[in-house]
């Protein structure tokens, strides 16, 4: 029986590829290139199909490859083609802006003999998003434009980001309504179906990016939800990850905030493969939804994550050491924050401008109220408003409002307080922001009190703590529930929506207890009832023996009944232990072969900086460099020996976790039972 010839094997990938069965035509093409390598076109083909199926170094190694062999043939267009994708790649992927300049660079020498082709389109939308996440809008704009000029006679889908990048330096720059009128027209582009579905991706992503960076979250929930309706079943990479990611952000506004957790832990997994430093992104995010919950240990750990795979965590910290009674590092922390922002170049979050540090003035004046500073308060209160007014917002005039208010209450202006707490609950009533919504009730509650007017400040504390409880925000609902004197309210537990009064366990009963295909939750007086899961079970075994730490694998195995580490399958779904007990190392050959490119690449570009005498530059290609080095210290132990990655232990921890997260997530959701 003869070999499948390299056009089958390509062709089956095809096919697979528009059934979208995008693991399936991967594993086709890899095995036709480990047969045959591939040539430049079917190296593209491989590069779109590994992005879609999460293979990131596989699309930016079939991209060199495409070009180093383009530029063997001679074809320089191809190449210069090629050279843009891998700068597109590493631009919106990774954001290591010295690569990304590296390629650029040439591109452009290839292109030196060719005038106003689809890659110069493509060159002039990676040239713009380098130069605006490095912070140089003025630039910035001129690549834009240029690449809707030459995109619409040639690439309408480059001229559709070109625009969008437009509107996003204008907003940037403060003109708001003419990057709104932009933004609106790129996005036609996104419904139009007239672009491929990666750059129809990237065009729904950067619309709901700038519209939430100025806090247009009305506009922003609309495009989330027609990307999110979108995108279901297309290749497009990280998008997935980054829409789920924009779904929590706006699930958190509307107080759904189990939801909201849930989705961007999703969204996490989804993104693993792709992100580098702007993982951090969904981290904070996490961060966000567990601090608002009250979880602060929690939440102090997602902020440290991302923290320490170098992105800008704050106000994250600072308001996690204010939760925790350490006023006076909460304040150096936010000034700190302030006063030397941390630049992590990203596509998600605006560059160091006044809209970037209006989530760090809000957080200031907070804090420094706590501390007693109430000049630096009123000065971080007058910076935000101007901020607010600047960018024509209702939710930053909210939040503008709600700062104002807490500065004059400090001072004892109870009048202008009064005014300007309810500003901010109309506005952020308006905008339905629950949470923010409260917090506005809960400074108005404290005005009456201030007057001696108790009988106005009491339903307003009752108003702020049923705003908080419906939002989950367990501290704020007891803090509101203290203020008003309900003594009934507990300061630290949250009670389980929809919950009734129990009926089999005595009121003052906990109880995880199962009876038959159902398990008994009481806590508090509350009961639910749930039919019997896998992760119940695991949680029933942890709580049995609360005091122990007890081994992932242990736990695994009291579920199967068989010790973990054989080459048997367990009977846990989807983990499989191998007797070689991993799946192998950190980093392959390959992969550290791609991390020493890109280090060159790092120190070329910090060298011709530090030649130019460009100081910014320079310091943000060796902040890229000791990023790199860091990631790399992670993969390899002492020696230079491999660290070894997905141990029995590994798998375990993964299948378990997915399983106990399950029925916590459905415990809110499911009424009692009575009877």
């Amino acid at each position: 029986m003869s070999e499948p010839s390299q056009t089958t094997f390509v062709e089956r990938a095809r096919e697979a590829a528009r059934r979208g069965e995008w693991e399936q035509s991967f594993e086709l093409l890899l095995e036709e290139d480990a047969r045959t390598p591939l040539g430049a076109p079917d190296l593209a083909f491989l590069a779109g199909v590994a992005y879609a199926a999460g293979r990131l170094d596989v699309t930016i190694d079939s991209w060199e490859r495409a070009h180093a062999e383009s530029v063997r043939t001679g074809d320089h267009l191809s190449a210069a083609g090629a050279a843009v994708r891998i700068a597109l790649h590493l631009l919106f992927d990774t954001a290591l802006m010295a690569p990304v300049r590296g390629w650029i660079k040439r591109a452009e020498r290839l292109l030196e003999a060719y005038d106003q082709t689809p890659v110069h389109a493509w060159l002039a939308v990676v040239s713009s998003y380098e130069r605006m996440l490095s912070g140089d809008l003025k630039t910035a704009r001129q690549w834009a434009q240029q690449a809707i000029e030459v995109g619409s006679k040639s690439e309408p889908a480059a001229a559709a980001i070109g625009r969008v990048a437009e509107a996003r330096i204008l907003i940037l720059d403060g003109d708001v309504s003419q990057g709104l009128g932009i933004l609106n027209e790129a996005a036609l582009a996104a419904v139009s179906g007239e672009l491929d579905p990666l750059s129809t991706g990237v065009v729904y992503c950067e619309v709901v990016c700038a519209l939430q960076g100025i806090a247009q979250y009305d506009l922003a929930e609309e495009w989330t939800a027609a990307m999110e309706q979108w995108r279901h079943g297309q290749p497009v990479g990280s998008v997935h990850g980054r829409c789920r990611v924009h779904r929590a952000e706006i699930l958190r506004l509307r107080g759904s905030c189990l939801e909201a957790e849930k989705e961007v832990l999703q969204a996490c997994e989804e993104l693993r493969p792709y992100l580098r430093r702007e993982f951090g992104w969904p981290l904070t995010e996490l961060g966000r939804i567990r601090f608002r919950r009250g979880d602060i240990q929690a939440a102090e750990k997602a902020f440290l994550a991302a923290n320490d795979i170098g992105w800008d965590a704050q106000p994250g910290l600072a308001l996690v050491h204010l939760a925790k009674g350490e006023v006076t590092l909460a304040a150096e922390s936010i000034r700190d924050a302030l006063q030397h922002p941390l630049s992590v170049p990203s596509k998600e979050l605006p560059p160091n401008t006044e809209l970037r540090r209006a989530p760090l003035l809000e957080a200031q004046v907070e804090i420094e109220l706590a501390v007693g500073e109430i000049d630096l308060a009123r000065a971080a209160a007058g910076r935000l408003s101007r901020i607010a007014e600047l960018f024509d917002s209702k939710a930053l005039a909210a939040n503008a409002a709600l700062a104002s208010g807490r500065v004059r209450l400090a001072e004892g202006d109870t009048a202008g307080a009064r005014r300007d707490f309810e500003e901010a609950a109309y506005l952020w009533d308006q905008v339905g922001a629950p949470y923010e919504t409260a917090l506005a009730r809960m400074g108005l509650a404290q005005v009456h009190r201030a007057e001696g007017t108790e009988k106005l400040a009491i339903p307003e504390f009752q108003a702020a703590r049923s705003g908080f409880e419906r939002v989950g925000a367990v501290l704020q609902a007891a803090e509101a529930a203290r203020a008003s004197g309900d003594e009934t309210q507990k300061d630290s537990r949250e009670r389980l929506p929809g919950a009734r009064p129990a009926t089999r366990a005595g009121v003052d009963e906990n109880v995880f207890r199962r009876e038959g295909d159902y398990w008994s939750l009481a806590f508090e007086g509350h009961t639910v009832y749930m039919r019997d899961m896998k992760g119940l079970r695991y949680l029933a075994r942890l709580l049995a023996d609360a005091e122990r730490e007890i081994h992932v694998l242990d736990l695994v195995a009291a579920e199967t009944g068989r010790p973990v580490g054989s080459s048997r399958s367990s009977a846990e779904p989807g983990v499989t232990f191998s007797p070689s007990l991993d799946a192998g190392v950190w980093l392959d050959a390959q992969a550290k072969e791609t991390y020493r490119r890109r280090l060159a690449e790092i120190d070329e570009d910090i060298e011709e900086a530090l030649t130019m005498g460009n100081d910014e530059r320079a310091a943000q290609a060796e902040a890229e460099r000791d990023f790199l080095i860091r990631e790399l210290a992670h993969a390899v132990g002492l020696g230079g020996r491999d660290r070894r990655v997905g141990s029995n232990s590994e798998r375990a921890r993964a299948s378990v976790t997915r399983a106990v997260h399950h029925p916590i997530v459905r415990i809110p959701q499911v009424p009692s039972l009575v009877g």
